[in-house]
Parts: C-alpha cells; sequence; structure tokens
C-alpha cells in the first residue's frame, strides 16, 4: 500500500536544500505528510595535542556548532512551511549512512533530496551523499530540479511520466506512479524503452522488431492489470536515459518515476538511473 504519510528531507541550508523544501511544501498541501527536516553533522576527529586540554576544547567547540546548528534549523524556511507538521533535528554521523538509517528506523515513506550540480553541471554531477542515499535506501527517493527551477515549476503536478524496464521491479515503479497520479488527479504515462536495432533491408530483422514491440506490449498489458492503471503506453527504441528524458519534455511531465533496484536485492541502483536523474527535465522519484 502506497503513502507519504512521512516525509525525510536532508537539509545542509543551501539553496538546493531552499528548492527541496519548497516541493515538499507543494506535497504537504495535497497529502499533509509529516516532514522531517534532518541535518547531518559529521563527528569531530579529534586532534589530541601533548595536553588533554586540546580535546576539551575542540569538544567544546563542537558542542556549540551543534547548539549553533540546530538554532538555525529551527528557524531554516519556517515561512515556507508554515502550516505543516514539521520535525526539525540535528544528529551526528556520516551524512548519507545516517539519512539510510534515520529513514529505514522511522518508516520514511519517501526521501527528498537535491543533486548537487544545477543546469548543465548537473548532467555531470549527481554529488556524493546524494548518489549513496540513491543506491543504499529502501524507500523511494525524489530528486532532481530543486535549485531555481522549482519555483518556477507549475505548483500542481498533472503529468506523470512511468519509465519501466519489465524487470522485476516493474511493478512496484508503475504502482508508485498509478497513485500519485491518481492522487493529483493527473494523466499518466507508461514508457519502455527497448535497445535500438539497426535499420536494414532484412525482413528477417523486420519480423523480430515487430516481435519485440509484440513481446513488450503483451508484458505492459499484464503489468497494467496487476496494478489496476490505464495508461497510456508509449514504447520507444534507443538509448534509455535520452529517450526517457525526451518523452518527459514532450509530455510536460511533473514528475518522472523509474525502477532504482532490484526486487531480489537491497541497494542496487539501475545502470541507467544516474543518467535519468542527471538529464530529467523534472523531478525523478526512483522507487
Amino acid at each position: 500500500m502506497v503513502s507519504l504519510a512521512k516525509v525525510l528531507l536532508p537539509v545542509d541550508f543551501s539553496e538546493r536544500s531552499v528548492g527541496a523544501i519548497h516541493c515538499a511544501s507543494r506535497l504537504a498541501q495535497r497529502f499533509s505528510p509529516e516532514i522531517i527536516l534532518l541535518h547531518v553533522l559529521a563527528p569531530m576527529q579529534y586532534h589530541l595535542g601533548d595536553t588533554e586540554m586540546g580535546g576539551v576544547m575542540l569538544g567544546d567547540l563542537y558542542r556549540t556548532q551543534r547548539e549553533s546548528l540546530t538554532r538555525e534549523l529551527d528557524q531554516f524556511q519556517t515561512a515556507e512551511l508554515a502550516g505543516c507538521n514539521v520535525r526539525r533535528l540535528v544528529v551526528e554521523g556520516d551524512p548519507a549512512s545516517s539519512i539510510v538509517e534515520f529513514a529505514h528506523t522511522e518508516k520514511v515513506d519517501l526521501i527528498m533530496m537535491p543533486t548537487h550540480g544545477c543546469g548543465l553541471f548537473r548532467r555531470f554531477i549527481l554529488g556524493s551523499n546524494t548518489a549513496k542515499v540513491l543506491h543504499d535506501a529502501e524507500c523511494p527517493v525524489w530528486t532532481g530540479v530543486h535549485v531555481a527551477e522549482a519555483a518556477a515549476r507549475p505548483a500542481q503536478i498533472r503529468n506523470v511520466l512511468c519509465a519501466v524496464d519489465l524487470g522485476r521491479q516493474s511493478e512496484r515503479a508503475l504502482q508508485w506512479a498509478h497513485w500519485l497520479s491518481r492522487s493529483l488527479e493527473a494523466r499518466l504515462t507508461l514508457l519502455h524503452v527497448s535497445a535500438a536495432v539497426p535499420e536494414t533491408p532484412d525482413h528477417g530483422d523486420d519480423a523480430w522488431r515487430a516481435k519485440l514491440r509484440w513481446t513488450a506490449e503483451q508484458a505492459i498489458e499484464r503489468l497494467q492489470a496487476k496494478v489496476g492503471s490505464q495508461a497510456e503506453v508509449v514504447l520507444q527504441a534507443g538509448d534509455p536515459a535520452k529517450a526517457i528524458c525526451a518523452v518527459a519534455s514532450l509530455t510536460h511531465a511533473g514528475a518522472l518515476v523509474i525502477a532504482r533496484g532490484s526486487a531480489a536485492g537491497f541497494g542496487r541502483l539501475r545502470t541507467n538511473a544516474y543518467a535519468i536523474i542527471r538529464q530529467a527535465p523534472c523531478p525523478v522519484v526512483s522507487v
């Protein structure tokens, strides 16, 4: 059963975090989740000298820093989140590991994280913490356009695109996309991209393409029947990341849902997920 009762939003006080909060506040208007703002303070690495005083002084400095960050977090984007159910926490540890562990312990429904770069640079930079969370988190992770573009995007998501490879995780991805589109009263498009087959005059190749398409159509029909969705289906061939992002632009998708891992394995990120997240014109929910 898909729900959005608890959303975890890691905060580093950057412009990227501001954009992510803007997206979270929009979701809160529809789903009224508890939004957890989490700042992870990396452990102080003590470099003690000949006296114990050095360690004491560093410890005091660390406590002062934590208290300052707690005060800053308490005041961070209060106007944007006015009326939302918000919990604010500062914890110590490795950022990515702490985020994943917290999400698991708290049974979070969604993690919202910004990518590291924006604009053209977003195509090359994902950010190490975001990449680790995408790799290890069990729950869906929402990431993508969270900076200046976020404020300019429509307040309501009217179109949802779900890209599936027809692997074992596809059902879960479509289920999430189906739930999101129904909850937002948005149009759902289901996309499958198969490997490109070179155009040749060989009629055998044409028969093979037709068989591949028929096989995909049958698999998608069974998938939609399981989930109960009636999404419009688009079948394409070519580079998955490029094709998916192109269709996302063409359909004016406000959110793109993709399968992130194997149903049998925890901590598996599919080959094309990074490229899709970097290039997507809209937020990406990796399920």
